[in-house]
C-alpha cells in the first residue's frame, strides 16, 4: 500500500474513531509497525494528529483535509461519476469551468481528449495536468493558493472570472442539501465558487454520495443556482429526493 493511501486511511479510522493504536493500524493496514510510527509522525508533524504512547489522538485533526489526503477515498465512486459528467460535454466550442476537488479532478481527467473546449479553472493541480494538452484552451484564474484545496481564490480570481461567460461549469463541494444548496469549509473559496456559477448558463455540481445532505461552513449559492447533481448510490435517498423537488435533475452514475 501506498504511503498516501495509508495515510488517507489512518486520518479516516480517526475522525470516525476519535483515537487509534498502532496494533490497530498494523492490523486494518497490513502494514509493520515501524511504518506505521514513520506515518503518525508525519502527520503530527502536519498538525494533523496527536501521537500518543502507542497509537494517536484525533485533537490535533484538522477540520478540512489537504486534497493530497483527499484524492483516495471514494476513487472509484468518483471516476464513475466523472465519466457521466463528461458525457454532459460535446466536441467544442465550448467554454468550461472547473473548480477545485478531488471529484472535479477526475473529471479533468476524463476531458483530456476532448477537442475545442476552452477551460477556466481555479484550481492549480488541474492546471497542471493540462496544460501539456494541445487540443485544449487552458485560462486559470489569479489569486491566492489555498494549501487545502490546491485552489486560488479571493479578489484577483474573482477579477479575472467577472469578465468571462461560461457555457458550463463542474463544481466540486464539501456539501449539497435542499435548504442550504452548496457548501463548503472555507469562506473565500465559497464565494470564490459563488463568482464562477454567477458567470455559467449551467452549473453541475459532482460529488460523492457522502456529500449529500451534508451542510458545510460556508455556502456558496442556494440549490436554484444548480441545473444537475452528478452522484453515486450511496448518497442518502431522502435527501436526494428533497433536491429534486427543489428542481435539481439527479443522476447517479
Amino acid at each position: 500500500m501506498r504511503q498516501e493511501t495509508r495515510l488517507s486511511l489512518i486520518l479516516d479510522l480517526l475522525a470516525e474513531k476519535g483515537s487509534v493504536t498502532v496494533t490497530e493500524l498494523v492490523e486494518a493496514l497490513e502494514a509493520s509497525s515501524a511504518s506505521i510510527r514513520r506515518d503518525l509522525e508525519l502527520l503530527e508533524s502536519q498538525h494533523l494528529l496527536s501521537r500518543t504512547h502507542g497509537g494517536a489522538v484525533a485533537g490535533g485533526l484538522a477540520y478540512e483535509l489537504p486534497l493530497r489526503y483527499r484524492g483516495g477515498r471514494n476513487k472509484e465512486e468518483k471516476q464513475r461519476i466523472a465519466a457521466v459528467a463528461a458525457t454532459r460535454v460535446g466536441e467544442g466550442p465550448l467554454s468550461l469551468g472547473l473548480t477545485g476537488g478531488t471529484t472535479t479532478t477526475e473529471v479533468a481527467r476524463a476531458l483530456v481528449n476532448h477537442k475545442g473546449l476552452t477551460i477556466v479553472t481555479n484550481a492549480l493541480n488541474i492546471a497542471s495536468e493540462l496544460a501539456l494538452r494541445p487540443n485544449l484552451k487552458l485560462i486559470v484564474t489569479g489569486g491566492t493558493a489555498r494549501s487545502e484545496s490546491y485552489e486560488l481564490v479571493g479578489p484577483l480570481a474573482e477579477a479575472s472570472l467577472e469578465g468571462m461567460n461560461l457555457d458550463l461549469a463542474f463544481v466540486g463541494v464539501d456539501g449539497i442539501s435542499a435548504d442550504v444548496g452548496l457548501s463548503t469549509h472555507h469562506e473565500v473559496e465559497a464565494h470564490t465558487n459563488r463568482v464562477l456559477i454567477e458567470r455559467t448558463r449551467r452549473v453541475i455540481v459532482v460529488a460523492d454520495g457522502s456529500k449529500v445532505g451534508h451542510k458545510a461552513f460556508a455556502r456558496i449559492c442556494p440549490p436554484s443556482g444548480v441545473s444537475e447533481l452528478i452522484t453515486d448510490a450511496s448518497a442518502d435517498a431522502d435527501a436526494l429526493q428533497q433536491l429534486e423537488n427543489a428542481g435539481i435533475k439527479v443522476t447517479l452514475a
